[in-house]
């Protein structure tokens, strides 16, 4: 009868799964392919983000100056930022692929409990009957051993036919255990963040704080680049005023400096000319490029839409995203244009230029130096989009060609 019993424990197991029907969440994504692969993403770019975050503190710890060291463990605060965003994102799409197949279970069990509700009673009042009944009743006895006989035999049956659904209530039990543990993950990935923004909130503090005294032409480069972009009729345009004003800067830069009368002239002779920059560099992307935010891809380059034809990539992150500068470079332009949000434009070597739409919030001024993944900003809380150019001599080109 023990074996009877625990049969008749399959109904409370059942009920269990029954009432956790309240706690699940909702899926974050239409389908679970979507969410094994969001999963996988997330995955790898947060192993990005952390591979990333040791090279910038490793420089940082090795820079000599102060200010690329407070710029090194700015950009390495970032990637720790993004890592733990990342983090949060596997962890959500862990519980979603749970949540989901407990819900399927839910339905598989609810459609076999009837069946096995029925079967217990009956077995239960057949065990149930007591052997001294059967004293005040002729052939009680026969038919209780006959009973037994039955019982005997029908709950090895019983166990065979029922072996599915206690495996499946053995999952259901693993799955609970496995949700638990997710967000347990997703809590302290939450916590990490908000740590790790905090802490770049301070040194960014400090930063402004020891470069106030040499913000004068900054302001002034600044005002002139708001001006630019209030003459520029679209942002192709601003580019393209950018992109000059970036090639006179270079130049300028490149004019030599008077040159002294030297002491014995008779002595003097022709200075040996630099050597020539190979022919392929101006055509070198800046290196390492990698991408500006971590999120869904919602449009790629060269994708048709309703606007034309994508120059850029188009991203999707979670909700307020620690955006980073692709590479390094020198802030050209930083601040709200009309359709864009906040963007900014960088000038990278030879030619190159950055350009990253949709910010919500700016960490950078104009003529500010940027080491590759410095914290550019952060994208907006609720349906934030995030987009980015990369353009040589002022013609578009794929991102993704270049990310490392």
């Amino acid at each position: 009868m023990a074996r009877v019993k625990r049969l008749f424990l399959l109904l409370p197991a059942l009920a269990l799964v029954s009432a956790s029907a309240g706690a699940v969440r909702a899926p974050l994504y239409d389908d679970p392919a979507a969410t094994r692969e969001a999963l996988r993403r997330a995955l790898v770019e947060r192993r990005q983000a952390e591979r990333r975050s040791v090279q910038l503190e490793a420089a940082a710890a090795q820079a000599v100056e102060a200010a690329e060291k407070t710029a090194r463990e700015a950009a390495a605060l970032a990637a720790r930022i993004q890592q733990a965003e990342a983090g949060i994102s596997a962890a959500e799409a862990r519980i979603a692929l749970v949540d989901r197949e407990r819900a399927s279970l839910r339905e598989e069990l609810g459609s076999q409990q009837a069946p096995v509700v029925r079967l217990t009673g009956a077995l239960q009042q057949f065990s149930r009957r007591p052997v001294a009944l059967a004293v005040l009743r002729p052939g009680s006895i026969k038919e209780i051993v006959y009973t037994r006989a039955v019982l005997a035999s029908a709950v090895p049956e019983v166990r065979r036919r029922t072996a599915h659904l206690r495996a499946r209530l053995a999952r259901s039990r693993q799955l609970r255990r496995e949700a638990e543990a997710a967000a347990g993950v997703l809590r302290a990935e939450e916590d990490r963040l908000a740590a790790r923004r905090a802490e770049l909130a301070q040194l960014e503090t400090r930063q402004r704080l020891a470069s106030r005294d040499a913000s004068g032409s900054a302001a002034r480069e600044a005002e002139r680049a708001l001006a630019l972009a209030e003459e520029a009729r679209d942002l192709d345009a601003l580019l393209d005023e950018l992109d000059d004003a970036g090639a006179l800067r270079r130049r300028l830069a490149a004019l030599p400096g008077p040159v002294l009368r030297p002491a014995r002239p008779e002595e003097a002779r022709l200075a040996a000319s630099a050597p020539e920059e190979p022919a392929g560099a101006a055509a070198r992307p800046p290196s390492p490029y990698l991408l500006p935010v971590t999120g869904r891809t919602v449009r790629g380059f060269g994708a048709a839409y309703s606007g034309g034809t994508s120059a850029g990539i188009v991203f999707a992150p979670r909700g307020g995203a620690q955006v980073v500068a692709p590479a390094e470079g020198r802030v050209a332009f930083a601040g709200p244009y009309r359709g864009y949000g906040s963007i900014v434009i960088i000038e990278h070597e030879n030619g190159w230029t950055s350009l990253v739409t949709g910010l919500a919030n700016l960490d950078v001024r104009v003529g500010e130096a940027l080491v590759g993944g410095a914290p550019l900003g952060s994208a907006a809380q609720r349906r934030p989009v995030i987009s980015l150019e990369l353009r040589r001599g002022g013609e578009p080109v794929n991102p993704l060609a270049y990310v490392g």
